[in-house]
């Protein structure tokens, strides 16, 4: 099955399912999630790590029925790599959520603009990060993308949003796909 085939299957398996606690599906979060990339200019790699950033959701792992996978981030990591994204797509995806530990930490405000659901899996997360995790985060070469996938992350939450469907996305996937079989 290709990767394109595979991602189009786990959504159709899961992503009509809620949001843990949003008003939108996970599909819906993912497509918004890319959209809002695509409209800031990123580049392919960071509109698919947009798009797949909660793909540990559907593949499972330590559930939590209200929040989802608690590891999201973390479980997705295997999964990527074996079908050969980038290190820079692993980065970001699994950064998300430090992200979000990042600015609870750095910036007074951004933990009042979380939702509830939010709120609630940044316990679960680790809550805001200590300073020596802030200094090592910063470090990251990924570092503002991962800033800029958590933005669009939190933004991605409005059920009434009109954005490009799913096949849009697979097609770049497959285009993406057909150059990874090229002999070098």
């Amino acid at each position: 099955m290709s990767i394109a085939a595979e991602i189009e299957d786990l959504f159709g398996k899961g992503g009509a399912g809620a949001y843990f606690g949003e008003r939108v599906t996970q599909l819906q979060h993912a497509l918004q999630t890319a959209h809002l990339a695509a409209c800031a200019g990123a580049d392919d790699e960071l509109v698919l790590s947009a798009l797949l950033h909660d793909i540990g959701h559907l593949l499972g792992g330590r559930l939590d029925a209200d929040l989802g996978v608690i590891a999201h981030d973390q479980s997705c990591v295997e999964w990527l790599r074996q079908r050969g994204f980038s290190s820079r797509v692993i980065a970001l995806i699994s950064g998300h959520v430090a992200a979000k530990r990042y600015l609870v930490a750095t910036n007074p405000n951004y933990r009042d603009r979380l939702s509830e659901a939010s709120t609630r899996t940044l316990r679960l997360q680790g809550g805001p990060m200590s300073q020596e995790e802030v200094t090592a985060f910063e470090s990251n070469p990924h570092f503002k993308d991962m800033l800029r996938l958590r933005s669009w992350d939190e933004m991605a939450k409005d059920p009434e949003a009109v954005v490009p469907v799913l096949e849009e996305y697979l097609a770049m996937i497959r285009k993406w796909e057909e150059r990874q079989s090229v002999p070098l």
